[in-house]
């Protein structure tokens, strides 16, 4: 019985870490600002008919602050990437001079900033819902080991385990959606 607690336990914790894994990279891709080639993951090219991803067709880095550059590895390429970039609507316009294509970001007005922080705390929201998902469905399995024998002493430590792991866990949601919060909210 011990050991169907600990693996309860462990899936519950490995679930609620892929969550907050999950949040971080959905975190990523809101730009606040500052160019950063993880606003273009996703993003598929079509590549001699077949949907490629955008880094496995071309060389995406940061030129300065605000600006990325696309350096296609097939000249031929400069038009699908721009066609791909504008069909993502990302909110960006690709300048193409027959070489490269630069990605200008705008600065930031409040009201765009302050559409991105909601955006976050939906992000935010749902990463809590998967963790709070996951409790439930550990206390689930709790309950009928429970069923099976389990002294209700254990189950209550048990349980009480998962709401821990449960309250740290959104404590790391929070914290990591202030941190953005205040990174877009910044001049």
């Amino acid at each position: 019985m011990q050991d169907d607690l600990n693996l309860i336990l462990e899936d519950a914790t490995d679930s609620m870490q892929k969550a907050i894994s999950h949040l971080e990279a959905e975190l990523t891709k809101i730009r606040a600002g500052k160019a950063n080639p993880v606003i273009l993951d996703g993003i598929t090219v079509d590549y001699y008919g077949a949907p490629t991803a955008l880094n496995q067709v071309a060389n995406v880095s940061v030129a300065d602050a605000r600006t990325l550059t696309i350096q296609p590895w097939e000249k031929n390429m400069l038009q699908p990437i721009e066609r791909a970039i504008i069909a993502a609507n990302i909110g960006l316009n690709p300048q193409n001079d027959g070489q490269i294509i630069r990605l200008f970001l705008p600065p930031l007005t409040e009201e765009r900033r302050k559409e991105l922080v909601k955006k976050v705390n939906a992000e935010g929201e749902h990463a809590k819902v998967a963790i709070r998902n996951i409790r439930r469905d550990a206390i689930e399995a709790i309950k009928k080991l429970q069923k099976d024998g389990l002294s209700e002493d254990s189950a209550k430590d048990s349980e009480a385990d998962v709401q821990a792991l449960t309250d740290k866990y959104i404590a790391a949601v929070e914290k990591h959606c202030a941190q953005k919060d205040k990174e877009i909210m910044a001049i």
